[in-house]
């Protein structure tokens, strides 16, 4: 029986997405980006809702479209996708803080585990207001 779920998930996020560029972690309750990291987990949520996405096991490939006005690009593409992968993997993974205060969007993951990151990409296009996309999408297993 061949496996139907679906092997990309795109999505839109209006605002800035989270950065990563501290020790701090970016679930921590009350972290600066706790704005960003709720708004691109519940745009995850819909999005995942809506085709019945499954968090993947294998490889998997991040895509990250950031739409700013010229000349106002906030951060780096490093500290972007690095925010971006760290909230959209399994977060039960970090014991070492609480993460209560995410209610039921603790459970919004899109795989497991950043190691399963086989290709990212990093792009920006103008516009007249902050947004972003997101895909992501299962690397074919080479035999």
């Amino acid at each position: 029986m061949q496996d139907t779920r679906a092997l990309a998930l795109s999505f839109e996020v209006s605002g800035l997405p989270p950065v990563k560029t501290e020790a701090l972690s970016i679930f921590a309750a009350g972290h600066r980006q706790a704005t960003r990291v709720r708004t691109l987990l519940q745009a995850a949520c819909t999005a995942a809702q809506r085709t019945g996405w499954t968090p993947l096991a294998g490889p998997v490939e991040v895509d990250l479209t950031l739409r700013c006005p010229p000349g106002h690009r906030t951060s780096d593409a490093s500290t972007l996708l690095g925010g971006v992968c760290a909230v959209l993997q399994d977060k039960k993974r970090v014991s070492s803080i609480g993460l209560a205060h995410l209610g039921v969007l603790v459970d919004v993951a899109l795989w497991t585990d950043d190691r399963q990151i086989r290709r990212l990409s990093y792009a920006e296009e103008p516009a007249e207001e902050f947004s972003y996309q997101v895909r992501v999408a299962a690397v074919p297993t080479m035999v």
